[in-house]
């Protein structure tokens, strides 16, 4: 925490990541209109200006902009909380057995993942949304069948690099399991890189979230979710400016928060990294 709190950048990011967190968990006490945050049309007040009675302004049906982002990060935040929790789980057990057992284990599990890799993953996140439907639901488990593929091949590369180590082998002459080994012993000690993996995911995620949802394919009406808040406002942009700017200013500020977060840590528990440009 001392090294970190040199990091000016960092923590001005950190702050920004738990403003924004505390914003979505009492979205509901926050929100000055929460009835319209969650849907609810107020059509006697579309399309207005911001004011004092409207910060953000209105929407086409008259919702409060500004309750609706506060709902739309509660639909951001828990996308990408959820897409890569999922990726975690999914990719790092299957890098960290590859890459402890090696043979033909480990390359039947390097090709399926190079398989999914071949792909991008947005167009790939698109594709399968379009198969199973359009929804959160859906928009979150395209994402982390997109993304567990990154977690694996890290995984599978800090397991073959300390699975020789002599802690490891000690572990074995004393009758430890296989499976015991791997997540007991070798998944918390290749945590590290993981970490600075995730924080910058999330970023990526919470884009890649609004990119569906600015597509039709994430969450659906009333449902509040900033990409599709910037999808609804872009026929009004020249004149109604605020019905996208504000929305999509969270989520430049959410993915660049989280990005210089990620570059932090990366200086903070990869010494090494230090000084390399990103």
């Amino acid at each position: 925490m001392r090294l970190f709190r040199k990091d000016i950048a960092g923590v001005l990011a950190l702050v920004v990541i738990l403003l924004f967190l505390l914003a979505a968990l009492f979205a509901h006490q926050l929100a000055p209109y929460p009835e319209q945050g969650k849907g609810e049309s107020n059509i006697t007040n579309t399309l207005s200006a911001p004011s004092s009675e409207n910060l953000f302004g209105t929407d086409r049906q008259g919702r409060d902009i500004l309750s609706r982002c506060l709902f739309g990060l509660q639909t951001s935040l828990f996308a990408a909380l959820f897409v890569t929790f999922l990726a975690f789980a999914i990719g790092v057990p299957l890098g960290a057995i590859a890459g402890f057992f090696g043979g033909v284990l480990d390359e039947i599990i390097m090709r399926i993942t190079d398989i999914f890799l071949s792909f991008p993953a947005l167009l790939l996140a698109i594709a399968l949304v379009a198969v199973l439907g359009p929804s959160l639901e859906n928009a979150i488990l395209a994402l982390a069948v997109s993304w567990w593929p990154w977690y694996a091949r890290i995984a599978r590369s800090s397991t073959i690099s300390l699975k020789n180590s002599l802690f490891i082998d000690a572990a074995r002459v004393m009758g430890v399991s296989k499976m015991t080994i791997i997540f007991r012993h070798i998944v918390p000690n290749i945590l590290t890189p993981i970490i600075v993996q995730v924080s910058v995911d999330m970023g990526t995620v919470i884009l890649a979230t609004a990119s569906l949802s600015f597509l039709g394919l994430g969450s659906q009406p009333p449902t509040a979710d900033l990409g599709q808040m910037v999808s609804e406002g872009r026929g009004y942009i020249l004149n109604q400016w605020w019905y996208s700017t504000f929305p999509g200013l969270l989520v430049l500020l959410l993915v660049m928060a989280f990005n210089i977060l990620g570059d932090a840590l990366q200086d903070l528990l990869d010494p090494k990294s230090k000084g390399r440009s990103t």
